[in-house]
């Protein structure tokens, strides 16, 4: 017992409180978490997944806890002047980074805090497109602008960028010309995506029609916008393309929309039994919104008719399916009911009656 007491009699102050601290560190680390695991455990719903998303700053703090150990640390030990001028520096650098880190979580908690009270599979999902939009290419500038700070502040704790600062500002203008015009296209695309998140012409989860294909906005950036494709193709256009050509937005104001069938029969087919019919195939199908279902005769040519049967729909994905059925179901009405009224082509023969002389 008495060779124990001399043993740690023998080691230095500085290394029992270096160990000390450090025990003290983990303890308090480990107590964190068992606490923050059984909180979450008691909480439901959004509130329990705000706190799982809480779990992404674990990296942070473990990042930044060995420098917080170290600046205890160091007032205990005679270390040489360089020595610590050296591990300052050093500390410095590694505090930035982990500030900067622990900055992006934090952006990436308050999104996901701010859109928990907005779902994008509601109905009427309009305000959730819009802030999820917003949000998303808002988080990006932010995420950057942290990365050219944390950047900036890392090179300042070099003294010698610190002395060629005044250069470099005076050579500014130069650069700043050569590089505008080097980058202008680039420049002109991120310009286009903040403009895109502030005018909103589409915003995530939107229908659009672009380059004749029909799609989804899945994914908005500074740079690009990923359109995913009824047949599960992303199509990926560059966000300047929303600022200079016309598309189609078929949920800008509203998902509600109204879809057309065009059909062609005979003239002598009775309208009146179609539009009935139209009323019995939209009332027995959920997908009508009950808000349009009409029939009207938009066209006569030398050949048929042309009828076009409007009907509405909550949404894109209804619409389509609530037209392909009532197309279908109206050809199967005109083929079991009237099937001599199906477009057909005529030929007539006229036969001329001349004398034949013998």
């Amino acid at each position: 017992m008495s060779s124990i007491i001399v043993f740690f009699q023998n080691i230095p102050y500085q290394v029992i409180i270096a160990f000390l601290v450090i025990v003290l560190g983990i303890i308090i680390y480990i107590l964190f978490q068992i606490f923050f695991k059984k909180w979450i455990l008691k909480k439901e719903g959004s509130v329990k997944e705000i706190l799982v998303s809480l779990k992404s700053l674990k990296g942070p703090f473990r990042f930044i806890f060995p420098p917080l150990c170290v600046l205890v640390i160091i007032p205990f030990f005679s270390i040489p002047a360089n020595i610590i001028l050296l591990l300052n520096h050093l500390l410095a650098i590694w505090f930035i980074i982990g500030i900067a880190w622990l900055t992006i979580r934090i952006l990436t908690i308050l999104k996901i805090i701010i859109l928990s009270r907005y779902k994008l599979d509601d109905k009427d999902n309009l305000k959730a497109r819009q802030i999820n939009t917003q949000l998303s290419v808002a988080r990006r500038v932010l995420i950057v602008i942290v990365f050219i700070i944390a950047a900036s502040a890392i090179l300042m704790t070099f003294e010698k960028v610190r002395q060629v600062g005044v250069s470099i500002l005076a050579s500014a203008g130069i650069a700043g010309i050569i590089i505008g015009m080097a980058a202008q296209r680039s420049l002109a695309t991120l310009i286009a995506g903040i403009q895109i998140a502030i005018t909103q012409p589409i915003r995530i989860d939107d229908v659009v029609i672009v380059e004749n294909e029909w799609g989804r906005i899945e994914e908005i950036t500074l740079t690009y916008v990923v359109m995913r494709i009824w047949d599960q193709r992303r199509l990926i256009v560059p966000v300047t393309h929303f600022i200079e050509h016309p598309f189609e937005n078929w949920t800008r104001t509203t998902a509600e929309l109204i879809g057309a069938v065009y059909l062609y029969a005979d003239y002598g087919i009775p309208v009146d039994e179609l539009r009935y019919e139209l009323e019995k195939i939209v009332n027995a199908s959920p997908l009508w919104d009950k808000r349009v279902a009409n029939i009207q005769v938009t066209n006569a040519t030398e050949k048929a008719l042309e009828i076009r049967a409007l009907v509405s729909a909550e949404n894109s994905s209804n619409a389509w399916e609530l037209r392909c059925l009532v197309r279908e179901k109206l050809i199967d009405f005109m083929q079991r009911n009237y099937p001599e009224k199906l477009p057909v082509i005529r030929l007539e023969r006229i036969r001329e009656n001349t004398d034949i002389k013998k």
